[in-house]
């Protein structure tokens, strides 16, 4: 039985310790979906065993694959070098990005597949995807409103498309390149804005050819249709976003030091780790390594003076899942921290903007919101508050570690969700020496 509310109260004394992030849930997704598309056996090492990946694993295996764990986090996936008309709906859970992910991979197929999630992620758009796909020759029947879950996909027959992108997703483009892997003719993304490229890089590895052009600020990724996947292993290192949790507590604990093992460092997923280091948070990486392709390090940060900054609207898409988690280590920093060009941060599992700022200022921290963003003015942090969190993970994770250096302790609503990314936080956290509970 999960509990309806966790608290985090504020510390004894300093956290310590080392310890390992969750495998990284982008690649997590994109493994089981480019196994069960592949001809043969990927065996995955590391993989999230988070809810929402759970759900991923049942769709690929619903579409045809065999897919077994094999111990912790180890999975094979064995792909018949295709999907298939799956025989129930596909419950994609709370998961975006494998359902974004999902619905590419499964259009350039002939076949029929309806997909549907919780009432979060029915509430999150669904046309940025459709419509490119749509464009490609996917037909989609809308079962309830438009633009959201549940909804029904008719895939095969695709041709490539050119298509810019308008907003700086990786679900947008992972989700063109998977459907234009069984298109006529070559398929063309343009992002002006760099987003995410584990799909472009784990292409390559199944055995695909992805041509990447580098633009004067963005990138143009060429992918021929017509070309088969091949099972191959995958090493999942761990996750950045939530590494992000354990470090940012560290920052903010007095006297305190963590290490996060393993984390990945790919460029386009470190901004958090940029912007603290700009608002002098003490954060270092040694045993810097290669596995799976990816860049990965053991990443320290130590108790930090730090200093509020202007985060470049630049930087949103290498973080937009961080800024939760940067507005509550911003509330603690010397002056005001501003956070804008993030509005992409309203579509995702809750509205994240207005939950951080009503989370904040129950807490006693002044903040300001805007359209696009907002700004916390940091210094003083209360607590003795009751957050509400939507059923979203990263909200309440955000607000526990806020109260961990808060005066009073921080509660949050509706922990569960927590399990869809990050699976044994509390205990991590309190392996540490935090009070969470």
């Amino acid at each position: 039985m999960v509990a309806a509310r966790l608290t985090a109260r504020p510390t004894s004394g300093p956290l310590t310790g080392r310890v390992r992030a969750p495998g990284d849930k982008s690649m997590s997704h994109r493994s089981l979906i480019l196994g069960a598309m592949a001809t043969g056996v990927t065996e995955i090492e590391g993989l999230l065993e988070g809810d929402d990946i759970l759900a991923t694993a049942r769709a690929a295996t619903a579409f045809g694959a065999d897919v077994t764990r094999l111990g912790d986090g180890r999975w094979r996936v064995i792909g018949q070098g295709g999907l298939k008309t799956p025989l129930q709906v596909i419950d994609c859970g709370n998961a975006g990005t494998g359902v974004r992910l999902l619905m590419g991979a499964a259009a350039g197929y002939d076949l029929r597949a309806t997909f549907d999630g919780d009432q979060s992620l029915r509430k999150r758009p669904m046309k940025r995807v459709t419509a490119p796909l749509t464009d490609m020759g996917a037909r989609f029947a809308w079962l309830a409103d438009e633009d959201r879950l549940p909804l029904t996909l008719s895939g095969g027959g695709l041709k490539a498309i050119d298509h810019l992108q308008t907003v700086a997703s990786a679900q947008i483009k992972s989700a063109i390149l998977l459907a234009a892997l069984n298109a006529e003719g070559e398929t063309i993304v343009t992002e002006p804005e760099k987003s995410r490229d584990h799909t472009e890089r784990m292409l390559r590895a199944f055995g695909a050819e992805v041509d990447v052009q580098p633009l004067a600020e963005g990138w143009r990724i060429r992918l021929k249709g017509g070309q088969a996947l091949t099972g191959a292993p995958v090493a999942v290192p761990g996750d950045p976003s939530s590494a992000a949790f354990p470090l940012a507590a560290a920052l903010i604990v007095p006297g305190a030091s963590v290490t996060v093992e393993g984390v990945m460092l790919n460029p386009l997923r470190t901004g958090l780790f940029d912007t603290w280091r700009e608002m002098g948070a003490d954060l270092t990486v040694a045993n810097v390594r290669e596995s799976g392709g990816e860049q990965i390090g053991d990443v320290t940060a130590r108790h930090s003076a730090l200093t509020g900054v202007v985060v470049p609207e630049s930087r949103a898409a290498s973080m937009i899942d961080e800024y939760p988690i940067l507005a509550a280590t911003a509330a603690y920093a010397e002056g005001a921290t501003v956070m804008r060009g993030v509005g992409e941060m309203r579509v995702k599992e809750s509205d994240r903007i207005s939950l951080m700022v009503n989370g904040l200022r129950t807490c006693g921290v002044a903040v300001e919101e805007e359209a696009e963003g907002f700004i916390v003015q940091g210094g003083r942090v209360k607590g003795g508050a009751t957050v509400v969190t939507a059923h979203d993970h990263r909200i309440a994770m955000s607000h526990l570690v806020l109260g961990l250096a808060a005066e009073q302790a921080v509660s949050v609503l509706d922990p569960e969700m927590i399990a869809t990314s990050f699976p044994g936080f509390v205990e991590l956290m309190n392996g540490l020496g935090a009070e969470v509970g």
